[in-house]
């Protein structure tokens, strides 16, 4: 999944929780939250894997239903 910039519209690169952009030179940190309830997911990450579990009752997410919530560093 790619991240765009909120602030001009141009891909982020990413790393790890933290996502950069070398068109504007803005830094933002990245949350994975659940795309039920808007919760920040806990990261659960073992033998190379990485998985989304929320504590709110949903159980483990899907990779490919994560909401990336972007906030300016």
């Amino acid at each position: 999944m790619e991240l765009i910039c909120p602030v001009c519209q141009h891909p982020l690169d990413r790393h790890g929780d933290n996502a950069h952009c070398e068109t504007c030179q803005t830094d933002f940190s990245v949350e994975a939250c659940c795309p039920d309830c808007h919760q920040p997911l806990q990261v659960l990450k073992a033998c190379g894997a990485v998985d989304y579990f929320c504590q709110n009752g949903h159980g483990l997410i899907s990779k490919k239903r994560v909401e990336f919530v972007l906030s300016q560093d």
